[in-house]
């Protein structure tokens, strides 16, 4: 039987309709907006709710929240894509635009609150949805100054707004691509994964969650320090109030990241932690933040995990004793006992920890993990931190990780036993 290539499929929504296309037995939107473009007098503003939309062509990529390079493409690699701040766009890879009504899997990237995309190469979902009967959402959402800039006053943490607000949108249209809003997983690395934490202390419409190296262990910024460094970031950018920011070039924003002054400011901070981040801004976070979280870990079933040698990735850090110690402060030790907390509430939990490291420079380091959860090992060719591993090893460790995963995704066990246990992948 010969094979569907590119063949248009159309999709009616209450905004309007869109037009993906259907290969190989997967129908692919992409840069489906979900809230208003974020410009103009909304730039720092929380997302605004889409109205009606004229018939839109989901065909080719949508663009991505402007950004700088990450500070990680050394190890991983890097990615092209179309910048724009009309970034609110989600992408959905399914099975079948039909009522099937298959479990949904929400992906919220990382990159340290600063960089990344829902749809690059890296995390396009044909191959999960196809092996798993089921639906991949890809989400951006705004990043840096533009997403987790904080002035009191101002609504703050907006990123994860708009996490929230893409969340929402599946829970109302993903019937229509084939998924079923009552079988939602939400699934984030790092950045990501700390979000849906942040989610999870809210009032969450999903209650089944995969944290890939949640930084969790790095916690919130408390809204004095937020405030401080914000008003350096916008002197730094040639501004003294949001308005004034409102009406800068973007580029004007991203040079300021980099500036001296706000370079030492962060430096000053001493706490390891991302220019720009979730802020306990007394509105979205209320203060304290602690027994939030433990509230939070209560609330979803979760598979979550980290890896061996997390902080090898990062510049400037060597493998070693003491930066394994590290990331098990950051990322380990705090991703068991989120597990823990949520068993003790009567939550299903289990723990991983991926320790295949081909690279001795890097072993198992931030991000290795990735490509064998999505499959596409032909997107992190020449990734140095996959050198070294054979194409067999990989196909194998691509099976067994996506096995486990699809199992959970499914509202199943992922093949071991519940938290205290760890499943090594290797």
């Amino acid at each position: 039987m010969m094979s569907i290539v590119n063949q248009p499929v159309a999709v009616n929504l209450k905004q309007g309709s869109v037009t993906g296309l259907q290969s190989d037995g997967v129908a692919c939107f992409f840069g489906l907006r979900y809230a208003q473009a974020p410009t103009g007098a909304l730039r720092f503003a929380a997302p605004e709710p889409l109205g009606a939309q004229p018939p839109f062509d989901a065909t080719q990529p949508g663009p991505v929240c402007p950004q700088r390079p990450s500070r990680l493409r050394n190890v991983m690699g890097d990615f092209e894509a179309v910048q724009d701040e009309d970034c609110l766009r989600l992408s959905i890879w399914t099975p079948g635009v039909d009522q099937h009504k298959r479990p949904v899997v929400v992906w919220l990237h990382g990159g340290a609150w600063q960089s990344g995309g829902g749809a690059v190469p890296w995390y396009d979902g044909t191959r999960l949805a196809a092996r798993g009967d089921c639906v991949v959402v890809g989400v951006n959402y705004r990043l840096a100054s533009l997403g987790w800039l904080f002035v009191p006053g101002q609504t703050a943490n907006v990123g994860l707004l708009d996490e929230e607000a893409a969340v929402r949108w599946v829970f109302e249209n993903i019937e229509h691509f084939g998924g079923d809003p009552a079988r939602v997983t939400v699934m984030g690395h790092s950045a990501g994964g700390f979000n849906i934490a942040a989610m999870l202390a809210r009032k969450p419409l999903f209650k089944r969650a995969i944290l890939h190296s949640a930084s969790l262990g790095r916690g919130f910024r408390e809204a004095e320090q937020a405030a401080h460094l914000s008003r350096v970031f916008l002197q730094a950018a040639g501004a003294q109030t949001l308005e004034q920011a409102r009406a800068l070039p973007v580029a004007a924003l991203l040079a300021a990241q980099q500036a001296d002054a706000v370079m030492a400011a962060l430096q000053e901070e001493g706490a390891n932690r991302s220019l720009f981040c979730p802020v306990v801004d007394g509105e979205i976070f209320a203060s304290p933040v602690a027994p939030l979280m433990q509230q939070a870990a209560t609330r979803a079933d979760v598979l979550l995990g980290y890896t061996r040698d997390e902080m090898a990735a990062f510049p400037g850090t060597q493998r070693n004793v003491a930066s394994q110690q590290l990331g098990e402060k950051i990322f380990g030790a705090p991703s068991r006992q989120w597990a823990q907390d949520a068993r003790a509430a009567g939550r299903d939990a289990w723990v991983f920890e991926f320790a295949f490291g081909p690279n001795p420079e890097f072993g198992a380091c931030h991000c290795s993990d990735l490509p064998f959860v999505f499959g596409n090992l032909e997107s992190f060719t020449g990734a140095a931190m996959l050198q070294g591993m054979t194409p067999e090893h990989g196909r194998s460790l691509v099976d067994r990780m996506q096995t486990a995963w699809i199992e959970f995704i499914h509202g199943r066990a992922p093949g071991w036993e519940p938290s205290p246990a760890v499943r090594v992948f290797e």
